[in-house]
């Protein structure tokens, strides 16, 4: 009995732990002093008011663009990282919009709730979205940012919604490196299965074969829980270097002409 009980104690405390260091465990911002530069030509940093904190975010404008791209990156890193890929949002000629979360790069405060997470990225659409009103909009996730575009795509209109390396939850993914966490303590479930069949705009998922992060599965997965989506696999591509791939650059190049 008293075996069984040190056991039952010591698993109370490690999932205690494991609750309490949920961010730590999700999130890996990279932060940047108040004064650093980004020196991006055409980019604009600007700064997004939110609840009990500020947003970084850069804005690429172009003089006559054909419309925006509203990004949100990955769970690690910052904005110095994520957005070195502007000159192929140049080429394609579109304006390229995208935040760091809560504690990433420049931006203030801290990630406390998927419901912030949430809020924050609403706030950053209502900042930007408006100057481009009747205009061509893709809404694009990345890994983690791909259940928060999910869930503004729900809630906003736009031209098309891109989710790359897509997870169908990040309750599956706990289910998968942590099975035995129960599924009831975690923060940041962000049920993508839920919610893209509600979608109704063009959805475009797009999925390296050789993802060790988030296994392929989950992209084919949210095709079967939404058949108009367009699922593109990216062979041979991991979850890290799927945007170095020729394929995936030739896909989202065309897409976004077709728009």
């Amino acid at each position: 009995m008293t075996t069984l009980l040190t056991l039952v104690l010591c698993y109370a405390a490690l999932i205690g732990a494991l609750y309490a260091m949920q961010e730590s465990l999700l999130f890996y911002p990279e932060k940047l002093p108040r004064d650093y530069r980004f020196n991006i030509p055409g980019a604009v940093e600007v700064k997004i008011p939110v609840d009990g904190a500020e947003l970084s975010a850069l804005h690429l404008r172009l003089p006559n663009p054909r419309g925006l791209v509203f990004f949100l990156h990955g769970n690690a890193g910052s904005l110095r990282l994520w957005f070195s890929n502007s000159e192929f949002y140049r080429r394609a000629n579109y304006d390229l919009f995208m935040i760091d979360y809560r504690g990433f790069g420049k931006s203030t405060g801290s990630i406390e709730s998927e419901a912030q997470l949430e809020a924050d990225v609403r706030k950053a659409w209502d900042f930007v979205a408006p100057g481009y009103a009747g205009g061509k909009i893709i809404i694009y996730g990345r890994s983690v940012g791909t259940g928060l575009a999910v869930r503004l795509a729900g809630e906003v209109d736009a031209s098309l919604l891109v989710l790359v390396s897509p997870y169908t939850s990040v309750l599956d993914l706990t289910r998968r490196y942590y099975p035995f966490v129960p599924g009831l303590l975690l923060k940041y479930p962000l049920r993508s299965d839920l919610l893209l069949p509600r979608i109704r705009m063009p959805v475009l998922l797009i999925h390296g074969t050789r993802d060790e992060v988030i296994p392929y599965s989950h992209s084919v997965a949210l095709k079967a829980l939404a058949p108009g989506a367009e699922l593109v696999p990216i062979e041979g591509a991991h979850h890290n270097d799927i945007h170095e791939f020729p394929a995936y650059l030739d896909l989202l190049a065309d897409r976004l002409q077709r728009l």
